[in-house]
């Protein structure tokens, strides 16, 4: 009988992957601009005018070099204590116009901003790959089962 050789896999720096961890949570919001009337958001955004909840879905995604010793991009036990404290505590069975993102920027608590929100909180907390690049990768919310937004962070311009 001829044995076979397990096939090897060389794990380098180089080697990048993709870390998914899934949350939900629920808020509840109205959406308005602040500058503007009653009438021109009743017209704007609707029904959504109207304070109203989602159950929303968070997916933050982590893009890094697998640790040779651990094999892991970031310990998942880490990346969700820091999601619970930092994020889930903040807006599950919230009003998102209390978070404080929004009550200083106020922005609309939109999905997109929700999004920017998210971002701005995780990326400080998270490793870095290097000085310029984050771990952090991208933060989707689903809304809804059909609406969501995704932001990766600031543009970079290639000048």
């Amino acid at each position: 009988m001829v044995e076979q050789s397990t096939p090897m896999i060389h794990v380098r720096s180089e080697n990048f992957v993709t870390l998914v961890r899934r949350e939900t949570f629920s808020s509840a919001h109205r959406l308005a601009c602040k500058d503007s009337t009653y009438d021109e958001n009743r017209e704007l955004f609707g029904p959504c005018f109207n304070l109203h909840g989602h159950n929303y879905t968070l997916e933050v995604k982590l893009r890094g070099p697998v640790d040779p010793v651990t094999g892991m991009v970031v310990n998942l036990r880490d990346l969700k204590k820091i999601m619970q404290q930092h994020v889930l505590d903040v807006f599950d069975h919230q009003c998102l116009e209390d978070a404080d993102f929004f009550r200083t920027t106020e922005l609309p608590t939109t999905v997109e901003n929700l999004c920017l929100a998210i971002w701005s909180i995780l990326e400080p907390l998270l490793p870095r790959v290097s000085r310029t690049q984050s771990l952090l990768h991208s933060v989707k919310i689903f809304e809804t089962d059909k609406n969501a937004a995704v932001y990766h962070g600031p543009r970079r311009d290639s000048t």
